[in-house]
């Protein structure tokens, strides 16, 4: 008898897609209308996922001799195809923005790669795993605020909001993977718990360091105008930071599941959105 180890929803299929995306004109501005900070944060989470999202490839598939399941099974293969082209693409656009821009790759990096090894060294596979899940949580309710309110990209050109909402609508279609994979293996509720508490700490420490840097390079470190700017931006209006306050403590209850929240309807809005710019653009 086969075991149920995927909890995702039934109908939910999903795969990699590999969309083309012409932003290095963008690369080289302050591309988030024209805001320095706003700028600077969403360079800076890209500056984490190649690395972030190798580790949780890694991470997940490490125990996929382990399920049984062959829904999980190729929810897994799913997984590690839309993490391995996110990878491929934020590394291009990490790439060409410190070329156009002068920042220094390798100095915003170290500090992930160290912690990594140390990881890799000091922590079993399964504890690497709840941290996989920890941070695929905190990707998912990003990417859900990001979806569901257009506030997020207000003076933004469509070129790179489409690249950050393509890459939302798939964390969003994989956002139970490595959380139903840990429960499969034996992994505990406190485990995730912990994860993501560590994990919540270092991902906004890395955030903020990179942000920082890319302000002390472009000048900018001590305007108060722009911390004001990004302060509201974050926690005031629209408060991104805020808005998702709610659901990243949801992880924290007993028999919480990530598709508890179906939010489905926002990747179907958004493919109706992207079929429907295909059309016009072909049109002549």
């Amino acid at each position: 008898m086969t075991v149920q180890q995927s909890k995702s929803p039934t109908e939910l299929e999903f795969g990699p897609r590999r969309p083309e995306f012409d932003i290095d004109d963008l690369l080289a501005s302050d591309w988030h209308g024209g805001s320095a900070f706003r700028t600077a944060w969403f360079n800076a989470l890209s500056m984490l996922f190649p690395l972030g999202e190798k580790f949780f490839i890694e991470s997940v598939v490490a125990f996929r001799d382990r399920i049984e399941d062959p829904r999980l099974l190729g929810e897994i293969a799913s997984f590690q195809a839309q993490e391995s082209v996110h990878r491929l693409k934020h590394q291009r656009y990490n790439e060409r923005l410190c070329q156009l821009r002068g920042y220094d790759l390798p100095s915003f990096e170290g500090p992930l790669r160290k912690r990594m090894a140390w990881a890799y060294r000091e922590l079993s596979a399964r504890r690497r795993l709840a941290g996989t899940t920890a941070n695929e949580h905190l990707t998912a309710i990003m990417a859900d605020d990001m979806l569901r309110n257009r506030d997020c990209f207000v003076g933004v050109d469509s070129r790179i909001a489409d690249l950050w909402r393509w890459h939302g609508v798939e964390e969003t279609e994989h956002k139970s993977v490595a959380f139903d994979v840990h429960a499969a293996v034996g992994g505990t509720i406190g485990e995730r718990r912990m994860a993501l508490l560590l994990n919540t700490f270092y991902f906004f420490k890395d955030s903020f360091r990179i942000t920082r840097a890319m302000l002390r390079h472009d000048g900018k470190l001590w305007s108060l105008r722009v911390w004001a700017s990004g302060i509201n931006y974050l926690f005031i209006k629209p408060g991104v930071l805020r808005r998702i306050a709610r659901p990243y403590f949801r992880f924290f209850r007993k028999g919480f599941h990530p598709w508890e929240q179906d939010n489905r309807n926002l990747i179907a809005e958004w493919e109706t959105q992207r079929q429907t710019d295909s059309r016009i653009a072909e049109s002549p």
